[in-house]
């Protein structure tokens, strides 16, 4: 992770000046310098202190009415370059304080002919575990670094690279389907959507494969939308919807960053990573509305709108990974504008049927603040992707509008029946620039995963 400091969290206090979490109004210092500066303790109020020779004393943080560790994502980017250590912050909010702190130091500066960054470290506090906050800091930052990539440098062989990688690191066996192999592998939905790329940007079928002799432990199925960019094919999108494109990846570098810390932390599971890698690219090979596809679960798929295309490779990727019988599925896609017209660009809609999975996985949410909204999987609207002509059609009809909703029952369709299954339709991205949170690519739902993954499979 080469965008943090090596010693960002470090043991050694010498010389570290304080950070001051201050109450709104329980305890903000009545002094000439706060009162020249309206200091009052104002979520997110930052004030710098100088001592008596000019050198800077403590930092002044404002809470508001009460602390939220999330809140030290910010300070990585608004503090001075040196060592701080936060003061008046403790136990498992300190521990959140640190993670958050670390988070909000990712810089995507890959193409800046002189990148600008302040070496700002951290005492860590007591009771942190440095190695696995680094870890979780990682795995959101190559998430969010695949995201903020241009399509350009980050292709289908971009991801088999970063994948291979990944599982070479953990001793995992991986295999990649490549090309006019799809077909004879029968992952026809994959090769469809991804046909008309270019032959060096050609489709992809990518499974990870760890402790899969392990048949005394449980099975964990990841899987991924690896769309490098989507042009909406022959239902091009306008120039504003595919501004940012690149970011249709977002699932794919998420089941990857999540399956990297699985193993990392050796967690007492089996493990699949599935990813589809495409771009939906225009050429006189792309795929038509009104085709007809076949899938490997052996249902036809009437195609209504080219545009819905990651339904479509996660329909071949989840069939693939229920043939494994997994005890568990988590797949991750930057499915559809319909969630966002729901819920925004912070809060990523959770679907699942299973009870004890959607409670676990909010409760994990909510403990690590890394939010996701349960949305139903609405069997009203089963009929709206009923098909006249095949078996499933890709686009809902119209009278259904809930469009995130039907694409989730869309997967459903082809999700694994063994076990539980959850589905994530994240962002994968800041769209406003602010203190640690960026412009740009962003880790959603992942440390809720592998929290609830943590707390359930941990040795």
């Amino acid at each position: 992770m080469s965008a943090l400091h090596p010693d960002i969290l470090t043991r050694d206090s010498s010389g570290a000046v304080p950070v001051r979490v201050v109450i709104q109004g329980d305890g903000a210092p009545e002094t000439a310098w706060t009162r020249a500066n309206d200091f009052t303790g104002k979520a997110g109020q930052l004030l710098l202190v100088p001592g008596a020779d000019g050198a800077l004393s403590e930092v002044l943080f404002g809470a508001g009415e009460r602390f939220d560790p999330a809140s030290a994502r910010g300070l990585a980017t608004r503090l001075p370059g040196g060592l701080y250590r936060l003061d008046g912050v403790k136990g498992e909010a300190a521990a959140r304080a640190a993670e958050a702190f670390v988070l909000g130091a990712y810089r995507f500066d890959r193409y800046k002919a002189q990148p600008d960054r302040q070496a700002v470290r951290l005492v860590t506090p007591d009771g942190v575990d440095v190695e696995a906050t680094l870890r979780i800091a990682a795995a959101c930052a190559l998430a969010r670094e695949m995201v903020d990539t241009p399509a350009a440098d980050m292709g289908p062989l971009q991801i088999e690279t970063i994948a291979r990688e990944i599982a070479e690191s953990a001793g995992a066996a991986i295999t990649v389907t490549t090309g006019d192999v799809l077909l004879e592998e029968n992952y026809p939905a994959v090769h469809a959507v991804g046909r008309a790329a270019a032959p060096h940007r050609a489709p992809r079928l990518i499974e990870i494969g760890w402790k899969l002799d392990r048949a005394d432990l449980p099975l964990v199925a990841l899987v991924g939308k690896g769309v490098v960019f989507d042009t909406g094919g022959l239902d091009l999108k306008p120039a504003a919807g595919m501004r940012n494109m690149k970011k249709d990846m977002g699932g794919a570098a998420h089941a990857l960053a999540l399956g990297r810390l699985v193993m990392q932390a050796d967690l007492a599971v089996r493990l699949m990573v599935i990813v589809a890698a495409v771009e939906n690219a225009v050429s006189a090979d792309a795929f038509r509305p009104g085709d007809i596809l076949n899938s490997r679960k052996g249902l036809t798929i009437e195609i209504g709108n080219t545009d819905a295309e990651g339904r479509l490779i996660l329909a071949d990727a989840l069939t693939r990974a229920g043939e494994h019988d997994p005890d568990l599925t988590i797949d991750f896609a930057t499915l559809t504008g319909a969630a966002r017209m729901a819920l925004g660009p912070e809060l990523p809609p959770l679907y699942t049927d299973d009870e004890a999975l959607a409670a676990g996985l909010l409760s994990a949410a909510a403990q690590v603040g890394d939010p996701l909204w349960r949305m139903p999987l609405w069997a009203g609207y089963r009929a709206s992707i009923d098909s006249e002509i095949a078996d499933v059609r890709n686009d809902s009809a119209p009278w259904a509008q809930a469009g995130s909703v039907t694409a989730a029952l869309f997967l459903q369709k082809f999700a694994p029946t063994t076990g539980a299954w959850a589905h994530l339709d994240i962002f994968a991205w800041n769209p406003r620039n602010r203190p640690g949170w960026p412009e740009g690519g962003e880790a959603q739902g992942l440390r809720a995963a592998f929290r609830y993954l943590s707390d359930r499979f941990g040795q």
